[in-house]
């Protein structure tokens, strides 16, 4: 279920304020093994994820609906700041957290383009097909 930009905006700022503070309240046991330091980077790539939301969604209210994050600045500040968080854990934190965060990258796009452009998509072969009626 969707819910409207404004809510989407304040709960992705809220998630990613408690992501980093649990990410650094939990910093030795993030760090004490292998596991948990991979398990660090995943926690990493979603405060990039859950930060690219909120700054889109800040754009979509103040840009207007259409607006999209692009690759540079929007997607290599929220990379840049998870990978910065997740490097104050450990530094293969910061490694893990690059993989995972491209691997989210890469889904979303995919998602945003089957979503995005199916409506175009339809709009422009209504327009199409009202022109070859006439």
């Amino acid at each position: 279920m969707a819910v409207p930009t404004v809510v989407s905006l304040m709960l992705s700022s809220v998630a990613c304020v408690l992501i980093f503070s649990g990410m650094q309240i939990y910093k030795p046991f993030l760090a004490s093994t292998k596991a948990t330091t991979l398990l660090g980077g995943f926690v990493g790539s979603w405060l990039f994820i859950l930060s690219l939301t909120a700054i889109s969604n800040l754009e979509a209210l103040l840009m207007g609906r259409g607006f999209q994050a692009k690759l540079f600045p929007e997607v290599a500040f929220c990379l840049a700041s998870a990978l910065i968080a997740s490097g104050m854990v450990h530094r293969v934190c910061a490694t893990t957290c690059i993989i995972f965060s491209l691997v989210a990258l890469y889904y979303i796009n995919r998602i945003s383009q089957k979503v995005h452009n199916s409506t175009m998509t339809n709009t422009a072969e209504a327009v199409h097909s009202k022109k070859k009626k006439k």
